[in-house]
């Protein structure tokens, strides 16, 4: 299933955050939106680099996602000028790098608190707001890693499957209001997840078409669903394999 001609619709006076946006996706979705005319809200622990962003058409706010308290205000901050908030990109994220049984107690419960517990807690924060405003587009990064046994990705594979989990559910938790709540595979992409330049890689930039389809589709549109290339993906099929496409 496709939705091109979604990517054709604008976020042109949309508040968007993103979080992870200070590098790889979210920079280059940070970028392309504000160029576009949203209000971005880039969030990020990183708070040199996130500084290194144009002021113009984004605003920056220091964010560790693993507290509660701190998505709060990141909420509170994107909800300030126009009093909604649209669209929310759920993209933080690290590799995790370890066998299971070599990685450091608490290394596990850490890597999973980046991924899946801060993307339930911005959901459960932000859809209230969605609600009230009777409009909001939800989009989760997962990986393909959740059906794949790569080794010292343990952590990282189990936080994605999750993800894609929480994700289907809230999608239908949420389905009597105009809220889309999507999940995005970028496949692989050269960004500072790596730890090192990937050049053979695609550039983050290759992804914004499909962010932007799933940050912009109409009432009534898919939710619950994974995609990639603009195209939806069936996650966990069992004739899917490494190095498919």
């Amino acid at each position: 299933m496709t939705h091109r001609s979604a990517t054709h619709r604008s976020v042109k006076d949309k508040t968007i955050i993103i979080t992870g946006a200070a590098g790889g996706l979210g920079r280059a979705w940070a970028l392309a939106f504000a160029e576009e005319g949203a209000d971005v809200v880039a969030a990020d622990i990183n708070e040199k680099d996130l500084e290194t962003l144009p002021v113009q058409g984004i605003r920056h706010i220091t964010t560790d996602v693993t507290s509660t308290e701190q998505l709060q205000q990141m909420i509170e901050f994107a909800v300030s000028p126009h009093q909604r908030i649209d669209i929310l990109f759920n993209n933080a994220g690290t590799a995790f790098g370890h066998t299971l049984e070599s990685a450091a107690n608490g290394l596990f419960e850490k890597h999973i608190a980046i991924h899946l517990f801060a993307c339930a807690n911005a959901m459960r924060l932000v859809i209230p707001i969605m609600r009230s405003q009777g409009y909001g587009r939800i989009i989760n990064t997962i990986s393909r890693n959740a059906e794949f046994s790569m080794p010292t990705t343990s952590a990282y594979a189990a936080a994605k499957a999750a993800m894609w989990a929480t994700s289907r559910v809230t999608a239908a938790e949420v389905s009597d209001q105009d809220i889309l709540v999507n999940m995005l595979i970028p496949g692989p992409t050269n960004t500072a997840i790596w730890g090192r330049e990937m050049p053979h890689l695609q550039h983050p930039g290759a992804t914004i078409a499909t962010a932007r389809m799933l940050a912009t589709l109409p009432a009534n549109g898919p939710s619950g669903r994974v995609f990639w290339d603009e195209k939806e993906y069936d996650l966990f099929h069992p004739d899917n394999k490494p190095g498919d496409r």
